[in-house]
């Protein structure tokens, strides 16, 4: 059965519990019929058989030991007449039969023993007959009133058949009524295979959910989120390209241009160290930039975080500022950290956080003043970076933390991939970032969780 599709397996099922069901119906309205057919044949018995004994003693002694068979009382218009349908005779408390109705009831055999209903045979015959005895009102006579078994049983079936030969009938048309249901249920979902076979690679557009049964809309509905979902991760991967190829294109020009001076250079040193040297310097900006957009297309795949850990703010800061105190110190540039508050823990990714302390501070470090100053603030439920360099003008500042946006005036070499990445992170954590100039000069960007 595993091998049908689901469409024969409903068919088959649904045929097998209607072929079930019909079977059970048949069999409890079998016995149900067989309980009233005897109730109603058993009170018959019996009332006729205290009809007989009743009888007035004179006229039984009138009439003779056989009355005509039922058959010949009639010639014509003698309907449909059964004579296994009730026999009797009646007996001498002694045994001797002294009338019996022409038919079976000749055939009966003495064995009373008190009055009530039993099963026994008859004469010349295997079949079981059902008999109740029961001795006359003066107690000279008794009265046997039989009838047969398969009698009973043969009208009981007769009318079961009338009953269920309907039903019979009409199940192979409800069968394939309800195969063509079927079918006709399963059309939705033999569309929309369609309308997916036909789907260009690069189809982002939801399913209509329109015309789809319930019961199937929410795996159209989860297909149509993981359309979404693809065509977010396309388009990121197309942006990533995109981006890519532009501040790439620059860096490996000038890394052309020096190559091609440091072999024009021939015997001037100079100019070939100062070549040599800018190319180094060009293929470690671009080294910055792959990293950078490698970290940024990594970030955005994301939709949760794993293994996150409790975090200590106050030893993240130190060791952040402990990896980057070297550059600050060629940069002639002094880092501070103040604690405000014992802060709040929380949870985290701590190799994610690190990146975006590390970023933070060097983004203030390119851009202080020389010899300036870098302080961290750490708070409660905050922490700040701030530089004294010469900030952003207010019409740009709204526009910081956009991927390679730099603001126009920047001395400093840079891909304005940073503080995008910095979003990111706060962002996964359900922290928020903001940009602000200082009051006194500089540039202040504060970290701020709940």
């Amino acid at each position: 059965m595993k091998f049908l599709n689901l469409k024969a397996r409903l068919i088959l099922m649904f045929s097998v519990l209607a072929v079930v069901t019909w079977g059970v119906a048949s069999f409890i309205a079998w016995l149900q019929t067989s309980k009233n057919i005897n109730e109603l044949f058993d009170t018959q018995q019996m009332v006729f058989a205290k009809r007989l004994s009743v009888l007035h003693p004179d006229m039984s002694q009138t009439i003779t030991e056989q009355l005509p068979k039922t058959k010949k009382l009639v010639r014509h218009n003698r309907g449909k007449q059964d004579d296994d349908a009730l026999a009797f005779a009646i007996f001498t408390p002694q045994g001797t039969m002294v009338l019996n109705d022409g038919d079976n009831g000749r055939k009966f055999i003495f064995n009373y023993h008190q009055d009530g209903f039993v099963d026994s045979a008859i004469q010349d015959s295997d079949d079981l007959w059902r008999i109740v005895w029961l001795q006359s009102a003066d107690k000279n006579h008794i009265i046997a009133v039989g009838q047969e078994w398969d009698y009973r049983q043969d009208m009981a079936k007769d009318i079961v058949i009338s009953q269920l030969m309907p039903w019979l009938i009409a199940l192979p048309i409800m069968m394939l009524l309800m195969s063509w249901l079927i079918a006709r249920e399963f059309l939705p979902l033999r569309k929309i295979a369609e309308r997916l076979n036909q789907r260009k690679p690069d189809d982002e557009s939801a399913l209509d959910i329109q015309q789809i049964p319930s019961e199937v809309r929410p795996m159209v509905e989860a297909l149509n989120h993981l359309f979404a979902r693809i065509g977010s991760m396309l388009t990121r991967e197309r942006r990533f390209t995109s981006d890519a190829a532009h501040e790439l294109r620059s860096p490996l020009a000038a890394l052309k241009v020096q190559t091609e001076v440091v072999q024009l250079a021939g015997d001037d040193e100079a100019l070939r160290n100062r070549a040599l040297d800018n190319l180094i310097d060009g293929i470690d900006r671009s080294t910055r930039v792959v990293d950078q957009l490698l970290t940024l297309s990594r970030l955005e795949s994301l939709s949760q975080l794993d293994e996150l850990h409790k975090i200590d703010w106050l030893a993240l800061l130190q060791t952040g500022i402990a990896d980057i105190y070297y550059k600050a110190r060629a940069e002639n540039i002094e880092i501070s950290l103040e604690v405000l508050q014992t802060p709040r823990p929380i949870r985290g990714h701590q190799l994610l956080l690190s990146v975006l302390i590390r970023n933070l501070l060097d983004n203030a470090i390119r851009y202080a003043h020389t010899g300036g100053n870098v302080s961290v603030i750490l708070r409660q439920s905050s922490f700040s970076v701030e530089d004294d360099g010469p900030g952003v003008s207010d019409e740009f500042i709204q526009r910081i933390g956009e991927r390679f946006f730099r603001p126009p005036g920047q001395e400093k070499t840079g891909s304005g991939l940073g503080l995008s990445i910095v979003q990111r992170i706060a962002n996964l954590h359900g922290m928020n970032v903001s940009f602000n100039n200082r009051l006194k000069g500089g540039f202040e960007v504060r970290v701020n969780w709940h």
